[in-house]
């Protein structure tokens, strides 16, 4: 059997219905369905649809719709490069299919794994070039403070990192991200980056090298890539911790409770850091999308009307789902759907109570995995924003204490998952094991909040009073820990009884407001 060779001309590629079909009901779907970048795996696909075809150099960057028996449709991007047989080594899973383009044999690629197309990309960044289009769209790279290449030649690598997105590193100084899931609007990682990096002194994230946008003639811009600083780190902070609570493990286990000085001094640093980006973030005022904003009548409906939701589909989550949960689960989750009134009661006055703080853009998506360990210090990695969002929910300005409250919980997850999962602790009685990560949190928390608040000083217009500061954690406490039902309930049954653990806290300290 002859193999099947594609025919492709990058010239009026955007309006080859043969090749489109071929790509749609051939090419695509098997191949899609081997790449990590692509969400949809799980999901009926309805129909794969070519959609546009950005021109650049010698490639494409070409866009996909999916769109889904269930559900909303996603754009992905998928760039393209023609590479002639004997010319590179392209890994199976860079190919796409077997070409021929200007009587030349060889593959259609996704053009990531093509070095040529990697060194188009960083020269045209270090160019800081436009490229046209017929319809008078424009293909834009832009490179900013931490771009400092002395020429437009480097060497380039894939890293291995398994990722929603696609990466590419740069003589060891640049790490570029490329978007594959594309939103109609600039990426949020994108804009954080760049004006932390451009109008401020704030060092510890990866500083913004440059970046990729489409900008369409509807005014639409679209990021397709961002380009920081590579940062040489030992682990993440998710990790680092991991290893302070061995260390705590073993001690425990032993009949010791015992908490190094040093391991104060790494959360004292973090909250730290964390503060120096609020501030930084609160800094930018004067840029159009990072002007700090009050707590209006139209953003407490909005905060209101999203805990309401969020509330009502976990407890019928929690119904559906509560002979699976162990003993101890069930319990606290009793303990949640019996206070429904009380939190409820809590929840709605944030339509009412004074609320003079103000607001801002912040990280969004907060938790240890997010902080980078380096020799001497803490980088903070991945504006995003909440990956269930959309792009503009992300972009939605609130009070950095729901970053604080995201960081508190990954505390939280961190001491309940090595006390209730080591091998070490499987005998011990799960009351002393609730007490001991119960003061483990609440010292790691108190250490952590006294650090943060005290590098704002008081007062500081992001914090008016204590009553707003205990308000507002509280509030994004809760908010956080009854998002995190979801996640275990469907994947993690046996986690479940964490973020219940954290509302019963959130609980006692509300109930304690109220007498």
């Amino acid at each position: 059997m002859t193999e099947f060779v594609l025919a492709i001309e990058w010239e009026g590629f955007e309006k080859d219905k043969y090749v489109h079909t071929v790509l749609e009901d051939n090419i695509l779907p098997p191949y899609i369905a081997q790449c990590r970048w692509f969400a949809g795996k799980a999901r009926q696909i309805k129909q794969l649809k070519v959609k546009d075809a950005v021109h650049f150099d010698e490639f494409i960057f070409m866009t996909f719709e999916s769109k889904y028996e269930e559900g909303d449709s996603e754009l992905y991007l998928l760039p393209l490069s023609f590479v002639e047989e004997g010319t590179q080594e392209i890994p199976a899973k860079g190919i796409l299919s077997k070409a021929s383009m200007d009587e030349k044999i060889g593959y259609l690629v996704d053009a990531i794994y093509d070095v040529n197309f990697r060194n188009a990309l960083f020269s045209s960044v270090y160019h800081k070039q436009t490229y046209k289009q017929s319809n008078n769209d424009n293909l834009v790279f832009f490179n900013g403070k931490a771009f400092v290449a002395e020429s437009e030649v480097i060497d380039s690598f894939l890293p291995n990192i398994d990722s929603s997105n696609s990466a590419m590193v740069f003589g060891d100084k640049y790490f570029l991200k490329l978007y594959r899931k594309l939103f109609t609007e600039t990426n949020p990682e994108a804009e954080m980056v760049e004006f932390i990096t451009q109008h401020s002194e704030f060092r510890n994230i990866p500083r913004f090298a440059g970046s990729i946008t489409w900008k369409r003639a509807d005014n639409a811009e679209i990021t397709f890539a961002v380009m920081v600083e590579v940062i040489k780190s030992e682990k993440d902070d998710w990790s680092m911790t991991g290893d302070y609570l061995n260390d705590f493990l073993v001690a425990f286990v032993d009949g010791n409770f015992q908490i190094k000085e040093s391991v104060f001094g790494k959360v004292a640093l973090l909250a730290h850091r964390t503060a120096e980006m609020h501030k930084a973030l609160f800094a930018l005022r004067g840029a159009d999308t990072f002007n700090a904003e009050p707590f209006d009548r139209q953003y407490r409906r909005f905060l209101h009307q999203k805990m309401e939701n969020l509330l009502e589909r976990r407890y019928n989550l929690l119904t559906d789902n509560y002979l699976r949960l162990d003993e101890q689960a069930q319990t606290l989750a009793w303990k949640f759907m019996e206070s429904k009134d009380l939190i409820l009661d809590f929840v709605d006055q944030v339509l009412t109570r004074p609320l003079l703080s103000y607001r801002t853009r912040i990280h969004g998506d907060y938790h240890l995995g997010q902080v980078l360990a380096t020799e001497n210090d803490l980088v903070i990695i991945d504006f995003e924003g909440e990956p269930e969002s959309t792009i503009s929910e992300r972009k939605i300005k609130h009070s950095p204490l729901k970053d604080v409250a995201g960081m508190i919980r990954s505390y939280h997850y961190a001491v309940s998952a090595k006390l209730y999962n080591s091998a070490e602790t499987s005998e011990i009685d799960e009351l002393q094991l609730q007490r001991a990560a119960d003061r483990w949190y609440k010292l790691i928390k108190d250490t952590y909040l006294e650090e943060y608040l005290s590098v704002f000083g008081n007062p500081h217009p992001l914090f008016r009073d204590n009553n707003e500061i205990n308000y507002l954690l509280l509030f994004h406490l809760l908010e956080k820990a009854v998002y995190e039902i979801g996640y275990e309930v469907n994947y993690r049954p046996s986690w479940v009884k964490i973020p219940l653990k954290g509302i019963a806290e959130v609980l006692a300290e509300v109930e304690k407001l109220r007498r």
